[in-house]
């Protein structure tokens, strides 16, 4: 079977370890099991046998995952090896070949490219800048015909940070129903909005929808490869027969370590540290904006460890990553591998030092040009 090759994640896995400063990654610097867990917690962890783990995730696990999502149960939730398997489950248990998915741009491509493997019809659907990264509904409303089957968005955005409004989740609702068809949400960077508004979630608006998140990115936690999916009790046991064939069931430390992250009063800590740190680190990148002499210029995010930045330069954005990468040794995503031309995502979710000497290096190739 020839697959379509996922272009972000191959730059990404080629040269995030050969170059000085990695400003492609999408998260925040990562958590040790030190900052988080108790000296008694990480005694029981060292003595804790690491046999096969529930296959749905433990109950324990699945209870606090429900503490996210007002009115689920355990039945509604699968625990998955980070939340790329849950969008990988998704679209193998929902959509068939010849099938249509309206799916948000600029967006991680994974979905996307999922689906065209699996010969789905794929109609992207761009956020529009001048509605602030926004959908325009009359457009959504105008591609949905008889085969739509799902509506595929990631809220909060990768690459652009934006947070859909409530008035425009409600009218995606709206038009779900309208359509009888599906709604995926990738929700992985929900909590690390920076006003400190946690953004709703889909779930329980509409009886059709599935909801993807992990504890990669505002947890902090990505080498845990903990995800979830959570959807109507059918969908869930359909998608954990299909997970028998994937990872069949998530790695115990993980499972156990988990649990113990989204107890309440631990993961207000842990996200309360995550919007810190991006705060003090974005005013570093828009500080830093103002002395490109207008080659680069940014949109705020509001959310998340990413910004999507517009290059006014006469260079395509593949071709000004592959630059910046070779002659200054700092790796950066190009917005043609999110399905949009004509700009560079930065990734300021690592330690500030790190940050300030990997923008110093981007500055010299900017001024370079």
């Amino acid at each position: 079977m020839k697959f379509e090759e996922f272009e972000l994640e191959r730059n990404q896995s080629l040269f995030e370890n050969k170059v000085d400063y990695n400003l492609s990654e999408s998260g925040v610097h990562p958590l040790s099991l030190k900052d988080f867990l108790t000296r008694d917690e990480q005694e029981e962890l060292l003595h804790t046998e690491l046999f096969y783990g529930h296959t749905t995730g433990t109950p324990e696990l699945r209870k606090q995952i429900t503490g996210l999502y007002n009115g689920a149960i355990v039945d509604n939730v699968l625990a998955t090896s980070g939340s790329a398997e849950a969008n990988f489950l998704a679209i193998m248990t929902l959509l068939e070949p010849g099938d249509e998915l309206i799916y948000m741009v600029p967006n991680y491509l994974q979905i996307r490219g999922i689906a065209r493997n699996f010969g789905i019809t794929v109609k992207e659907l761009p956020l529009r800048e001048s509605l602030s990264w926004q959908w325009d509904l009359d457009e959504l409303r105008s591609m949905i015909n008889g085969k739509t089957k799902m509506i595929a968005l990631c809220n909060p955005d990768n690459p652009t940070g934006a947070v859909m409004t409530t008035d425009v989740m409600d009218g995606v609702v709206e038009i779900a129903e309208e359509a009888d068809c599906w709604i995926l949400s990738d929700e992985v960077y929900r909590g690390a909005e920076l006003n400190g508004v946690e953004s709703p979630s889909f779930w329980g608006l509409y009886e059709k929808t599935v909801v993807n998140a992990g504890l990669s990115k505002a947890y902090r936690l990505p080498g845990l490869r903990l995800g979830w999916t959570v959807g109507p009790e059918d969908y869930i046991k359909t998608a954990w027969a299909f997970h028998d064939y994937t990872t069949i069931c998530i790695a115990y430390h993980s499972d156990w370590i988990g649990s113990r992250v989204l107890a309440p009063e631990r993961r207000k800590k842990i996200l309360d540290g995550t919007k810190s740190h991006l705060n003090h680190n974005l005013d570093t990148l828009v500080d830093w904006m103002e002395n490109c002499d207008g080659k680069l210029s940014l949109s705020p995010p509001q959310a998340g460890a990413i910004a999507f930045v517009h290059i006014n330069i006469d260079m395509l954005s593949q071709d000004l990553t592959y630059y910046i990468r070779d002659n200054y040794s700092v790796l950066l995503t190009a917005g043609k591998w999110f399905g949009l031309e004509g700009f560079l995502r930065f990734g300021y979710g690592p330690p500030n030092d790190y940050l300030k000497a990997g923008l110093d290096r981007i500055l010299e190739s900017i001024r370079s040009i």
